[in-house]
């Protein structure tokens, strides 16, 4: 007998059967393949680029891992020189990760923020700056945010960044790694249900980098002011609906990515509430549905391996509208997620690229723009099929 079989039985004690209280999600693999599209390169030859945004002017910022910004000209990649950047720590999955431009901005002296790992291989962790961009050079960088508390290796970053409709910020936090890592004197990922840390966490920021207000866990006992939701692994894509929605995905375990619907205050579960496994045992970890805790929307496995998630409004593209998109690290591709004007998942489509997937972007001319992580990594753009 099945989990949700012993679950359900056990609602249905009397003469009548009640609905059960929580459902078990149906785990997806890849989707069928989308039709009527193509990939264009733009412009390639980063080495690991890891995220991208756009100025208010149109041009486009990438970050590389190896601690590197570069702007697009035409056709090729100059770098941009940075005056007071901390040292970056590129060990394992640490470096120069997400950026994102301040939606005030829109002149020049642009605010631009971006995540990065800072520290050695025993002491490390997530770090938020910010430096001003004068149109050729990134200069007064300063560090506003930094996570409690330190861990060691390479594993576990998060790092994506998404603004909210009121100019406040939200940063993903890993857990810290797989076991035996540790953090503190606990495994890592156990970290992710503990409220005095900010591992396996989205942080709630103003854009100085400080606890914005109203944050939904103040209020709990020894809950750190920062966090707006906490059970997460590893979160690698996030994004805003139009409706003012907050979407991520993060990798599971083996198996058991997951595509979340945030709202402040929830627990989305991790370690306890899984369809991933163990690395080491291949035991599952947790269980699929756990009462009280927050659920996916779409439990892939295996795993695809997401980083970067957009949410499409563009004309190439009217059967498209709506929808997320998700790209793949380890499934090579872009999911095409459907959803209806509630927020629920329909459908989903999958978008062979044949290079990891680092970051999914909507540009400023409403169109989808990818970055892949390679040696010579490649800035793509979809558009619809000759």
């Amino acid at each position: 007998m099945t989990r949700m079989m012993r679950t359900t039985l056990a609602l249905c004690l009397g003469a009548m059967c009640m609905a059960p209280a929580f459902s078990q999600l149906q785990p997806s693999d890849a989707p069928p393949p989308a039709t009527g599209w193509r990939s264009v390169t733009v412009a390639e030859g980063l080495s690991h680029p890891w995220g991208m945004a756009w100025l208010p002017d149109g041009r486009l910022l990438v970050t590389t891992k190896a601690g590197g910004l570069y702007i697009l000209n035409g056709k090729k990649f100059d770098p941009v020189p940075m005056e007071g950047l901390p040292a970056v720590f590129t060990g394992g999955q640490g470096g120069l990760l997400d950026i994102s431009v301040h939606p005030g901005d829109k002149k020049k002296d642009v605010r631009v923020y971006m995540t990065m790992a800072t520290g050695t291989a025993e002491a490390n962790r997530s770090t938020l700056v910010q430096g001003v961009f004068d149109g050729k050079r990134l200069h007064s960088i300063k560090t506003l945010f930094r996570v409690q508390q330190d861990k060691s290796g390479g594993q576990h970053f998060g790092s994506r960044l998404v603004w909210m409709q009121d100019g406040t910020l939200l940063m993903s936090i890993g857990d810290g790694g797989n076991p035996p890592q540790k953090v503190g004197d606990m495994l890592a990922r156990d970290q992710a249900q503990n409220l005095a840390t900010h591992q396996g966490s989205i942080l709630h920021l103003t854009d100085g980098g400080k606890p914005a207000p109203g944050n939904p866990l103040v209020a709990k006992g020894g809950a750190l002011p920062e966090i707006w939701s906490y059970g997460h692994r590893n979160i690698q894509g996030i994004t805003r609906d139009a409706a003012g929605r907050i979407w991520a995905t993060e990798h599971g375990p083996k198996g058991g990515d997951e595509l979340n619907l945030i709202e402040g205050g929830q627990n989305y579960g991790w370690p306890l509430q899984s369809y991933g496994r163990d690395y080491r045992t291949s035991e599952p970890v947790g269980q699929n549905v756990v009462p009280g805790m927050t659920g996916p929307k779409v439990a892939w496995v295996p795993s695809p391996g997401p980083s970067g998630l957009a949410y499409y409004t563009g004309k190439d593209f009217p059967q498209w509208q709506g929808s997320l998109f998700s790209g793949g690290l380890a499934s090579m591709d872009v999911r095409r997620i459907a959803l209806d004007k509630d927020g629920n998942v329909t459908g989903q489509e999958r978008l062979a690229i044949g290079q990891r997937v680092r970051d999914v972007k909507q540009g400023p001319d409403g169109r989808l723009y990818l970055i892949t992580d390679e040696d010579k990594g490649k800035l793509l753009m979809l558009l619809p099929e000759k």
